[in-house]
């Protein structure tokens, strides 16, 4: 069973963006004004294997810019003011709690039972933003700008405010 509410032209966009046949997508959570798909929503449950991460960001033009200021190391800059500033580090950990209530509420079902019969219920309290269970850590910027799309993440923030990714012109 997929799941998956996607149109065919939809389910081509996206295909054309990611360059392979996507697995696993629920829905197309953000999408620009213009109807560009930006962030897919996932299943936690792929190919019978856990698959914490909620957001997955579609978007060829934000993956290169993201690419960009993880290349310039950004995401240790960020980490380290993580450590550094409490109420950053306050927040931050506030958004992987809300994402891991968010994602048991957005869990299809079969999925839960499915992980549960696996024995994999307990990571996903563990698992916050992009799979990741130390949460002064930022593994992937692209999953926290996919998730700052979808709700609420002060790292996403951070780089609209540092480096203009809302103003960005998204192209198929």
């Amino acid at each position: 069973m997929s799941n998956c509410q996607l149109t065919e032209q939809e389910l081509a966009t996206i295909t054309q963006q990611l360059g392979r046949i996507p697995r696993g997508i629920i829905k197309i959570a953000h999408q620009t004004k213009n109807g560009i798909p930006t962030v897919l929503q996932t299943r936690s449950l792929v190919a019978d294997k856990p698959f914490p991460t909620m957001y997955w960001l579609c978007s060829k033009d934000l993956h290169k810019a993201i690419n960009k200021i993880e290349t310039n190391g950004w995401t240790k800059h960020i980490e380290q003011r993580i450590m550094d500033e409490p109420e950053l580090r306050e927040t931050f950990y506030g958004n992987h709690q809300q994402y891991v209530r968010d994602r048991w509420d957005a869990m299809i079902p079969e999925d839960k039972s499915r992980l549960e019969a696996l024995g994999f219920i307990k990571l996903f309290d563990q698992y916050g933003i992009g799979g990741i269970t130390n949460w002064t850590k930022v593994r992937c910027l692209h999953m926290q700008y996919a998730h700052h799309l979808c709700g609420d993440n002060i790292i996403g923030q951070l780089m609209d405010e540092e480096f203009e990714l809302n103003k960005l012109v998204i192209n198929l």
